[in-house]
């Protein structure tokens, strides 16, 4: 081994060593960390692939954290991020003092989004939009001489930050029951009761359903409804056919705000620029993230209603005290508005809408070798599916057995960087590779998860 190779390898295991010690993970077990280190230490990215510390290369599966849309490595955002910083790299938008590409972005979101919803509140990232979403509305309804009105209706399993009301928000216990102080006025409906929505009272679990929900509490109290288009953490569920109009509906009956939580499907994710365009419905807000940069650098927004904005500037007269060091930050809003146009200029959301198309033949190619795989489920480039003993009984694995991650650290080990979800004793696999996928990229990804399944089935029938 030559001198530099000796040198190399000690800086590798002196980062791990740096890592263990010093780096406390977010979202992660605290235990294994200080006892294994890191699962993975990335050290580049191009196109869809990720390189270790190790020199290992794995296609990433779930682009990064469902944001990395465009890929890595695109020298347009670098390059956009460089030219702002050298320009103006930082100004406040407080006391309406404003800059060049936040009102760019402003207006191109705007240009994108459906309806009117032709405001944007920029923060950091998606729990602060979220967080500020249930603020801004909350204030109206006071302003409005409604004050009661502050209880949010969110869905079980949805996600919508850690942030301290974002984190309540979210309809997974193992989140919001995260700390001992817990935000007052949330409340988790059960999921994707189309019927109940739509007035049905006969079907046993109505008053669990958002409109049972409603009644119970009184829709004087309510101030909004939060959902994502599609669950991504919670499990990649997808909702019924007409589910999402249903809530519509019900929001427009009782005069309640209706809030979409695009920060995962937003911008081409699901084969349509939002979500919510799979359904054809406007809601009143959307959230946004992730996908906004191509998670290049931190940003996210809060998208209204120009309505909703004239009113509250009617109803404030004053200052609207709610604001972040960050909003409107001009270098991530350059970053943010070059990503929008590569999303235009190469064609990316029909482009996910054809390879959807490739998703599903190689769902149907999986399922025929590999008899645990069922439920499987895709919009666009976001999909999943289950792992099961016996899907023909609907016999699921044992908590104790942990398919998915035995199935996930598999398919790591064949190089593919997937995402296992056990949240209520699922046992799911979700990938969201960049959108810039081809169609030799997700046969490559099935191939990966058909080598991994060959090695489970071995391994669960030994």
């Amino acid at each position: 081994m030559v001198m530099d190779e000796v040198k190399n390898q000690t800086s590798i295991e002196q980062l791990k060593e740096w890592d263990r010690n010093h780096f406390m993970h977010p979202t992660s077990s605290v235990r294994d960390h200080q006892e294994n280190g890191a699962a993975y230490t990335f050290t580049k990215g191009e196109g869809i692939y990720l390189t270790d510390i190790d020199g290992r290369e794995y296609v990433d599966g779930l682009s990064s954290l469902w944001n990395v849309n465009l890929g890595h490595g695109r020298s347009e955002l670098a390059e956009a991020a460089k030219e702002q910083m050298e320009t103006l790299p930082f100004s406040s938008s407080f006391n309406n003092y404003s800059n060049e590409p936040a009102i760019k972005l402003s207006r191109k979101i705007a240009e994108l989004t459906p309806g009117n919803l032709n405001v944007t509140f920029f923060t950091s990232g998606g729990s602060e939009s979220n967080e500020s979403t249930f603020k801004i509305i909350r204030e109206y309804w006071k302003l409005k001489g409604q004050p009661q009105r502050t209880k949010i209706v969110s869905l079980q399993k949805g996600y919508h930050g850690v942030t301290l009301a974002a984190t309540r928000a979210t309809g997974m216990d193992n989140f919001n029951s995260f700390g001992t102080s817990y935000a007052p006025g949330f409340l988790n409906a059960e999921p994707y009761l189309t019927g109940c929505e739509q007035g049905d009272k006969t079907h046993p679990n109505y008053e669990n359903s958002i409109r049972g929900v409603i009644e119970r509490e009184g829709a004087d109290t309510i101030a909004a409804v939060i959902m994502e288009p599609i669950q991504g953490a919670g499990g990649l569920n997808v909702p019924p056919e007409g589910y999402l109009q249903s809530v519509r509906d019900l929001c427009d009956e009782f005069g309640i705000f209706m809030i979409a939580d695009e920060i995962v499907c937003g911008f081409g994710r699901t084969g349509k620029m939002f979500g919510v365009e799979n359904d054809g419905i406007i809601p009143d807000f959307m959230t946004v993230a992730k996908g906004i940069t191509s998670g290049y650098i931190p940003l996210g927004a809060v998208i209204m209603k120009d309505s909703f904005r004239d009113e509250l500037a009617e109803l404030t007269g004053g200052v609207l005290f709610h604001g972040f060091t960050y909003s409107g930050h001009p270098t991530s809003c350059a970053v943010g508005l070059k990503t929008l146009e590569i999303i235009e200029k190469e064609n990316i959301v029909p482009h996910v809408k054809k390879m959807e198309t490739v998703v599903e033949n190689e769902f149907s190619k999986l399922k025929e070798k590999h008899p645990h795989v069922t439920n499987e489920r895709c919009a666009g480039l976001l999909g999943a599916f289950d792992v099961f003993k016996d899907p023909e009984e609907n016999i699921p694995f044992k908590p104790e057995e942990a398919a998915a991650p035995t199935l996930s650290k598999l398919c790591g080990d064949l190089g593919l960087i997937v995402r296992p979800i056990m949240y209520k004793g699922a046992n799911t696999i979700a990938f969201a590779p960049p959108l810039i996928s081809s169609k030799s990229d997700i046969e490559e990804i099935f191939n990966i998860f058909s080598q991994a399944l060959t090695r489970f089935e071995r391994q669960v029938n030994s």
